[in-house]
């Protein structure tokens, strides 16, 4: 699963023939390590994202929209300076990295046209997007800043030369021609390297892949040592990577994703056929910008989620450690008050047996008149009391038990609801796909007094307004389905969105999303109710579980008592349904919904 060198060559040349010649209209910064660049080419705008995460680095077209600070970065500012109205005169893969050169025309401030590199580079945590000044190659900025305490190697800071990031020693495979060269460059490797690592380690632009790849149509076992190779397989190896390396040469390439068909995950992807993978299905797509976003998409923006996330999830943790704790101590004291008529019974006891008892004694054996075996019981007395106040001593303790019993059963459902909501809460922040799900979250917090307002900010982006609604499913006999994504959500579909005779469904005694079968006047069949169960097992804290109960009722059954916290409702008149929500069973609900 990597950006290798061969998918640059496609996206270069996918970018190349539809860029040329265009003209930079827009440039924004959505996130610290992205930029977007909006291009005027062929009476067409396009759309160009440029993604220096260490994760997943990239360079495609896209028609996804993410929002902008309302204060452009310093890094966008810089290339709206230098780049806004230039024209891009070339796009280039230098030596066959995991780099693309735009090469753009432009007016500086005294209207003398100035050529400008942008250049971005796609090397796991090493990526970066830096603007050179094309005749002197000196950095005019760059996304991130790479200082000498944090490389000695390379600095990346204005004002320096740029320099291309260290080749380790690798061979653009563009450029060997025979069979002699590629033999030499094999056979420097140390000779008990195996034969697809020691082909990945040794050229530029090939990963893994490839190289299984190559190694899978030359009909050679990739495990092989160098030691063990002769001339004949030197050959056939040889002629293998020939053939691989001209389908980039030729512009032959085949943007395809490679998935489980009974999961429906994405295993991996690549811009030229990968016969080696012949058990996964394939998908073919028209462009790698298709093929990257498709494959990205979801991962990138879960992964982005989880990161603006973290404050949230954070502090909401911490209060359900404390409130687990407090659960805890809360069980210990009415475990202790549960004493209360053991206390009474002592107290009863020596009352009874008041001329057997002495002061000064610091026990006393009596026999249990309530018991019907007449046991004896050992009381504890304190010494220094006459009976009748050792008798009072634990009828105090019998009284003040029982009223810590009320307090402490009261207290243990208070902060047992307490817990239940924020591990909903928690449900909720896990299923946020866009930034408003998470301000819904912690307005929600804040109003529920879980966490501290904040001081509103003046200047916000308008875009940070923008509500995003409820998941919507279609089941396979054609009825909708909705599903909450937080408690606002979930208070919304229920009670403003359903009627009264909808199905509703909630995994039973955990948390989770409240899912609505729409029914429209008509009776569903059970195959629509299982996936509305499964979506609503998918979207709780049973997810990826088998045999998950899940309720379901009509809506009419489903209440809100006075005072409920959000999301919170009480139902009957229900039926349950086990079901499993991993995800070769919610897959085909998903697939079907693309």
């Amino acid at each position: 699963m990597a950006l290798d060198g061969f998918v640059v060559a496609a996206l270069t040349h996918e970018l190349k023939s539809k860029l040329c010649n265009g003209r930079i209209d827009k440039i924004y910064q959505p996130e610290a390590d992205e930029i977007i660049l909006t291009a005027r080419s062929g009476g067409k705008n396009h759309k160009i994202l440029l993604s220096t995460n260490s994760n997943y680095p990239k360079v495609h077209f896209t028609n996804s929209s993410k929002e902008n600070p309302a204060t452009p970065p310093n890094f966008c500012m810089v290339l709206r300076k230098h780049l806004l109205g230039g024209r891009i005169i070339d796009i280039l893969q230098p030596e066959f990295e995991r780099m693309i050169k735009l090469v753009i025309e432009s007016h500086d401030e005294l209207n003398i046209l100035k050529s400008k590199e942008l250049i971005i580079e796609m090397m796991g945590k090493h990526s970066n997007i830096i603007l050179v000044d094309s005749e002197t190659n000196k950095i005019i900025d760059s996304i991130k800043r790479i200082p000498f305490d944090i490389s000695r190697y390379r600095q990346v800071l204005p004002g320096l030369e740029y320099a291309m990031p260290p080749s380790q020693d690798k061979v653009n495979p563009l450029a060997i021609v025979t069979k002699d060269e590629f033999n030499s460059i094999i056979k420097s490797k140390d000779q008990r390297t195996s034969l697809y690592k020691a082909i990945y380690s040794s050229f530029t632009g090939v990963s893994p892949l490839i190289s299984m790849e190559i190694c899978y149509r030359s009909s050679i076992d990739e495990n092989i040592i160098l030691s063990n190779l002769d001339e004949e397989m030197i050959n056939i190896i040889y002629n293998s990577f020939v053939d691989t390396i001209n389908m980039t040469k030729t512009n032959n390439f085949n943007p395809s994703i490679y998935y489980d068909d009974t999961t429906g995950k994405y295993v991996d992807f690549s811009s030229i056929n990968i016969t080696h993978l012949h058990y996964y299905e394939e998908q073919s797509l028209e462009s790698s910008s298709e093929m990257l976003e498709n494959f990205y998409l979801q991962r990138d923006s879960k992964e982005r989620m989880k990161q603006k996330t973290h404050d949230l999830r954070k502090s909401v943790s911490i209060k359900l450690d404390r409130l687990y704790n407090k659960l805890s101590n809360l069980n210990k004291d009415l475990k202790k008050a549960h004493e209360a008529e053991k206390y009474k019974l002592y107290g009863d006891l020596i009352t009874a047996n008041i001329y057997q008892v002495v002061k000064g004694q610091e026990e006393a054996e009596l026999t249990n008149y309530y018991d019907t075996d007449y046991s004896t019981v050992i009381i504890s007395l304190d010494k220094r009391l006459t009976p009748a106040q050792n008798a009072q001593r634990y009828f105090k303790l019998y009284a003040k038990a029982k009223t810590a019993l009320s307090q402490v059963n009261h207290q243990i459902e208070k902060t047992k609801d307490e817990v239940n909501y924020l591990e909903q809460i928690l449900i909720s922040i896990d299923q946020c796909t866009h930034i408003s799900d998470i301000e819904e979250i912690r307005t929600e917090l804040e109003e529920t007094g879980f966490i501290k307002r904040r001081i509103s900010k003046k200047g916000m982006s308008s875009n940070q307004n923008k509500k995003s609604n409820y998941l919507k499913y279609m089941s396979s006999e054609g009825f909708e389905i909705l599903v909450g994504k937080n408690n606002k959500q979930n208070d919304e579909i229920t009670f403003k969105v359903s009627s009264k005779d909808d199905l509703w469904f909630h995994v039973k005694d955990m948390p989770g999303s409240h899912v609505i079968l729409k029914q429209n006047d008509k009776t569903t069949g059970n195959s629509s109710i299982l996936q509305a169960a499964t979506l609503a097992a998918y979207y709780s804290k049973g997810k990826n579980s088998t045999k998950v109960a899940v309720d379901y009722t009509e809506r009419r059954n489903v209440k809100k008592q006075s005072g409920a916290k959000p999301g919170m409702v009480i139902y009957d008149n229900y039926s349950t349904v086990l079901v499993d929500s991993d995800d070769k069973s919610i897959a085909n609900i998903l697939r079907q919904n693309l």
